[in-house]
Parts: C-alpha cells; sequence; structure tokens
C-alpha cells in the first residue's frame, strides 16, 4: 500500500470517530473536535477545553490490518451469549487493555 494511501485511509478513521462525538455530544461544536495533521504530535483527535472536560480521553486512531487476532478474539467474545461483547488483552509486563465496539462506547459515555 502506497504511503499516501495509508494516510487516507487513517484520515477517514479518524473523521468517523470525530464524526460520532459531535453526534454523540450536542453541545460540541465543531470547533471543539478537530484531527491532527499528518505528522503531527499527541493525540489523533484534539478537543478543546469544553470537549475535554465532557470527554476526558486523549484518543488515538489506527487502522490497520495487523489487528485481525485482536477481531478474532472479540468475535469469540461475541459468539458467547447476547450480552454486549468485550475484550481484554495484555502483554507481559504491560497493563490490560479493554477492545469494544466504538458506538456501544459512545453510548455509555453520553450520560
Amino acid at each position: 500500500m502506497k504511503q499516501i494511501s495509508r494516510r487516507r485511509k487513517g484520515r477517514r478513521l479518524q473523521n468517523l470517530v470525530r464524526t460520532k462525538i459531535l453526534q454523540t455530544f450536542d453541545i460540541l461544536r465543531p470547533t471543539d473536535v478537530s484531527i491532527a495533521k499528518t505528522g503531527e504530535n499527541g493525540a489523533d483527535i484534539k478537543l478543546s477545553k469544553i470537549a475535554r472536560r465532557i470527554l476526558p480521553y486523549q484518543i488515538e486512531c489506527k487502522n490497520q490490518e495487523k489487528f485481525e487476532t485482536l477481531y478474532k478474539f472479540y468475535n469469540q467474545s461475541k459468539r458467547h451469549g447476547k450480552l454486549e461483547p468485550v475484550l481484554v488483552c495484555k502483554m507481559n509486563d504491560r497493563p490490560p487493555i479493554l477492545v469494544m465496539d466504538l458506538d456501544h462506547f459512545f453510548e455509555i459515555i453520553k450520560d
């Protein structure tokens, strides 16, 4: 894949997350949530002070095929029943992380 295609793919994911944030929190204006420029340091989703109070998260977006195994594990958790699937992952000497559906995450935090 060419570098320009990689950037576009990542930018699409960033725009999706930005749109979800703006749809979830009606109080936020489009100027409160922006996406980082290519090569810019820091989080991929840039939040204003107001947005950071509402959404106190550093959001990094990665759109890669390397995550196939994570998706396999996540799909395994979906097959266990009717509850919302959640995947907890851990590497040696690292803290556990949680993987969940993006829409479900925004449903949880909007209240």
